[in-house]
C-alpha cells in the first residue's frame, strides 16, 4: 500500500490514524520547503521520527503540527522499537493537547539548536521555582555544551516539558541562550612523522570567538562536537593562527571514518 498527497487535504494526523487501522509497516515521508522527515511504522505504531536534527517524539509532535507539504507512504521493511514508545492513540491525543503550548513556546525558543546554560549554582538557581523532581532531573543537561536537541536525547524527555524547564529558569532570570556553532568547511590535514593525526585544528579566531561566550570563558577549550547530516563526533582540538578562517583540519583516517571529503561542511561548537 503506497499513498502521497497534500498536507491540507487531508492532515498528517489522518493519514497517521489510517496506516494505524490498517496496521501497517513502512516510511511515512513528509517534507515541506526544504525540510524532510521521515516517520517509521511498524505494524501500524509510530515506532521512530525523524525531522530534520529532530527525533523522537519531538520530531513527530513538528510534523503533525505541519499544515502544508506533502507526505508520501512506502511499504518496506522497518525494525520494531524504535525512539518512541507511546502507542499511536496516545501520541496524536498528546499532539493535540500540548499544541498551543508547544507553540508558545517556541515562540521563546525558535532554534533547537540554541545552547542553554544555568550560570547559578543549587540550591540558588532554583530557589523559589515551583518545579516538579522530572524538572529538577532535566536542568542538568542546560549545561552550556548541549544544544536542546541534544537535552532532549541525553534527558529522554519530550520537547515540552524541556522547553517548559527553560521557559521557566529564563523567565527567572537563571539561563542564558547562546548559539555558538559554526559552520566549517573539511580540509584534510597535513600530518607526518612530527605531526599526528589524532585531532582537529581550526584558526585562532574560532577560539577567541568561543572563548568570548561565558561557558567557554575560563579554561582551555580542549574538545569540539563535529557534526554532519550521517553523524556527529568529539574530537581534540589545537588552534592554529596560521590556517584559514572558516576551515577545519582533519587527519584524512578521521575523513574516511566519518565518509567526508574535502570541502564537506561540517557544524562545529565546544564540547566538555
Amino acid at each position: 500500500m503506497n499513498l502521497q498527497g497534500l498536507l491540507g487535504s487531508i492532515s498528517l494526523s489522518e493519514v497517521v490514524q489510517l496506516l494505524h487501522a490498517g496496521k501497517k509497516m513502512g516510511e511515512l515521508r513528509v517534507w515541506n520547503g526544504g525540510v524532510q522527515g521521515v516517520l517509521y511504522l511498524h505494524a501500524g505504531e509510530v515506532v521512530r521520527a525523524e525531522l530534520g536534527r529532530s527525533t523522537g517524539e519531538s520530531a513527530a509532535f513538528q510534523a503533525l503540527e505541519w499544515e502544508s507539504g506533502e507526505f508520501e507512504f512506502v511499504a518496506t521493511q522497518v525494525k520494531p522499537g524504535g525512539n518512541i514508545r507511546r502507542s499511536v492513540p496516545d501520541l496524536l491525543m498528546e499532539s493535540a493537547r500540548t499544541l498551543d503550548t508547544r507553540r508558545r513556546m517556541r515562540t521563546f525558543f525558535p532554534d533547537l539548536s540554541a545552547v542553554p546554560w544555568t550560570f547559578l549554582p543549587e540550591p540558588v538557581l532554583t530557589h523559589g521555582l515551583n518545579l516538579s523532581a522530572d524538572d529538577r532531573m532535566i536542568i542538568p543537561h542546560f549545561d552550556g555544551y548541549k544544544d536542546f536537541r541534544q537535552v532532549l536525547a541525553h534527558s529522554m524527555q519530550s520537547e515540552l516539558p524541556v522547553l517548559q524547564v527553560a521557559h521557566t529558569l529564563l523567565e527567572a532570570g537563571r539561563l542564558q541562550l547562546f548559539e555558538p556553532a559554526v559552520v566549517a568547511r573539511v580540509v584534510p590535514m597535513k600530518t607526518g612523522m612530527f605531526k599526528k593525526g589524532d585531532h582537529v585544528e581550526m584558526n585562532k579566531t574560532s577560539e577567541s570567538r568561543w572563548r568570548g561566550l561565558q561557558p567557554y570563558s575560563h579554561g582551555q577549550i580542549a574538545r569540539v562536537l563535529i557534526q554532519w547530516v550521517d553523524g556527529e563526533v568529539r574530537e581534540p582540538i589545537q588552534f592554529n593562527s596560521a590556517m584559514e578562517d572558516g576551515v577545519i583540519a582533519v587527519p584524512s583516517e578521521f575523513m574516511a571514518a566519518w565518509t567526508l571529503g574535502g570541502s564537506d561542511a561540517v557544524v562545529v561548537r565546544p564540547a566538555p
